[in-house]
């Protein structure tokens, strides 16, 4: 496979922003250089690495998020979950993805870099993105808002008080109707955050996750894809395989070309 390489993943790193309902990532040395030495000279650097499922760019498993005491397919939580995680749903199920993604870039649509902070992405929003474009069953789709931009600020990405930008839930329904194999977005919650409203509901996530068994991509960094004009290309999807879990990081890639 020839094609231009983009990596779609934020890096990780302490203090990056984050949903506040999760623990935080973090990372320390635990032996340094030095601090054991080989007989023959050599020495060797290691380190503890610490950070929820949803923490960076990540996949959520369908097992995340249940309505009315059901996840998924009715599956009641209480018979497929331990102290080891779920049974079912988690993201150690996601098969790997190599295949068809398309960007629909909102920003493109209303002609600007980043979109308004807690601005609702709506149907006619992705009409107009999708264009021309087919969109075929169990393919891959993204929403550009342009909202990776604001990664180096922290509290404009998490818009605890401006808000966020996303699809409200007849967004979520229309990308629901065209059964794609995941969604994913730049924003932390791939939702419409209006500005205060925080994370205090998440009807895309319901639409998603429980109603139509699609999992979401969350905190991609889609601003060099935005910025490359391609709309159409060949996505690798790979979560890390942790048993039991509700969401794991993941680090997309897209590549562009032949």
């Amino acid at each position: 496979m020839n094609g231009r390489v983009l990596d779609l993943a934020q890096p990780l790193r302490k203090g990056m922003p984050q949903s506040p309902n999760h623990p935080p990532f973090r990372m320390a040395l635990e032996r340094r250089h030095g601090d054991m030495t080989r007989a023959d000279g050599g020495s060797a650097a290691n380190e503890v690495i610490v950070l929820g499922g949803h923490v960076g760019t990540h996949v959520d498993a369908l097992a995340h998020v249940s309505q009315d005491g059901l996840l998924h397919g009715g599956v009641r939580p209480a018979d497929v979950t331990s102290h080891d995680g779920f049974a079912e749903l988690g993201i150690d199920t996601f098969e790997p993805y190599v295949g068809r993604c398309v960007l629909l870039d909102v920003t493109a649509v209303h002609g600007v870099d980043v979109l308004p902070a807690g601005y609702e992405i709506t149907p006619d929003d992705l009409d107009k993105a999708a264009g021309g474009l087919e969109i075929a069953p169990g393919e891959v789709l993204l929403v550009g808002t342009g909202w990776s931009r604001r990664w180096s600020d922290g509290p404009a990405f998490t818009g605890r008080e401006g808000g966020v930008p996303g699809p409200g839930e007849a967004a979520g329904r229309w990308l629901a109707e065209r059964a794609p194999r995941a969604v994913g977005g730049e924003t932390i919650a791939f939702e419409h955050l209006p500005p205060g409203g925080g994370h205090a509901v998440l009807p895309v996530h319901r639409v998603l996750l429980v109603e139509a068994g699609v999992n979401i991509v969350e905190t991609m960094k889609l601003d060099v894809l935005l910025d490359s004009g391609a709309r159409e290309f060949t996505l690798v999807l790979n979560p890390l395989p942790i048993v039991g879990a509700t969401g794991a990081p993941v680090r997309p890639l897209a590549v562009l070309g032949d």
